[in-house]
């Protein structure tokens, strides 16, 4: 991981993350970025880094120890693995389906289900959005999935389900610390991750 040398926020206004792509952008303290669902059945795979030190970054394992619940809230903070807020969810227009156990997509999670050539992955589109930043990361952290639908049975069964998001709906995340946020439009196309169509569209954000 490296260290981030000079802060250039992204500027305010509509970024489009096109389908099965990934995308990162430099966030100041205080700035609001709206992650809109354009199509309505996209999950948006999701991490934070601090800016100034990326080995602190948003952790799934922190933050469901500080909500003592499975998925946030809106009003909640997500926490770093120094278990410091590092956004909140300031808003939410969905009916609060995100998920927070489920690891990014890989190479080997498109070879368990019997893909034999390259699959567009979250974890690669980590990986890209980062370069462009002149950032790497060793490992991927568990990332924050937005509006994706993987219900918990009374036995701790887990399912991946259709995402219940609609149309335009969004959350919007305040930024608690100067920090590049990395968010990824699943590229999923063999489960209904993406809606029982199996189709993984485009996604947008706004910053504010």
């Amino acid at each position: 991981m490296n260290r981030s040398q000079t802060f250039h926020s992204a500027a305010p206004g509509l970024i489009t993350i096109p389908a099965r792509c990934g995308k990162a952008v430099r966030v100041r303290a205080g700035d609001l970025i709206k992650v809109i669902n354009t199509h309505g059945k996209q999950v948006v795979d999701t991490w934070a880094l601090n800016a100034n030190d990326t080995t602190e970054f948003m952790s799934m394992e922190h933050t469901r120890a500080f909500l003592k619940r499975l998925a946030p809230r809106q009003g909640d903070s997500l926490v770093t693995n120094q278990r410091r807020p590092i956004l909140s969810l300031e808003q939410d227009t969905t009916a609060g389906v995100h998920d927070t156990l489920i690891a990014a997509c890989d190479r080997y999670r498109y070879a368990q289900l019997g893909v034999t050539a390259y699959h567009a992955n979250c974890a690669d589109n980590l990986a890209t959005a980062l370069r462009e930043l002149q950032l790497e990361m060793v490992v991927a952290p568990c990332p924050l999935n937005l509006f994706m639908n993987i219900p918990v049975d009374a036995n701790g069964n887990v399912e991946f389900r259709a995402p219940v998001s609609e149309t335009g709906q969004y959350v919007a995340l305040r930024a608690q610390m100067d920090a590049v946020l990395i968010f990824s439009a699943c590229p999923q196309d063999m489960l209904p991750i993406n809606g029982e169509q199996m189709n993984p569209t485009e996604v947008h954000l706004r910053i504010n």
